[in-house]
């Protein structure tokens, strides 16, 4: 499949099932993005909330210069489906401290990447150690310009969300290891 369509992810985590999947009509094609983080399920699914608050990505690009807060905001894990994250994202689907899955829902994003959904699970790999996983489902509609657009979406959205993950990780690592 290649780097750009996955990235981290064991084939385990490649061949499960995941909400996403169910928010995409028609054909997809599927990306995923994975790391291990030294931190509790419970930390890195409430850094992940934050998405609500900024991408965690490059936030030049993503968040017009505008840093994404780096310690937690009050409030923002208590979730409701149709909330917005990331500014182009809605809510669809989540489960408290598993998963959380967002759907485009932005024209000028839905024109630019097609029509998408992604899912954040996390998943304890052992005491104190998470596994953090995205799975992207792209929609195929679009014809054959569409199609020549997903390779470097792919490559794009790898860098984009590697930093993200990385930087998500590093938080969630952080808060664990403060003295309460």
């Amino acid at each position: 499949m290649g780097i750009s369509r996955i990235w981290g992810a064991t084939a385990d985590e490649v061949s499960r099932e995941y909400p996403c999947d169910r928010f995409i009509d028609g054909g997809t094609t599927s990306w995923f993005r994975a790391v291990t983080v030294n931190a509790g399920p419970d930390t890195v699914f409430r850094w992940l909330c934050q998405l609500k608050v900024g991408p965690y990505s490059y936030d030049l690009i993503d968040n017009p210069g505008k840093r994404s807060p780096r310690e937690l905001t009050p409030g923002v894990d208590e979730l409701a489906v149709g909330q917005r994250f990331m500014r182009i994202f809605e809510l669809v689907d989540f489960e408290p401290d598993r998963q959380l899955t967002l759907r485009i829902d932005d024209r000028a994003a839905e024109w630019a990447f097609n029509k998408l959904a992604v899912t954040y699970a996390v998943h304890a790999e052992a005491p104190g150690v998470t596994r953090l996983v995205v799975k992207l489902a792209v929609s195929t509609a679009g014809g054959p310009i569409r199609a020549l657009t997903r390779p470097p979406l792919a490559w794009g959205d790898l860098l984009m969300m590697r930093h993200q993950l990385h930087r998500l990780a590093a938080l969630a690592e952080k808060t664990e290891k403060r003295p309460v």
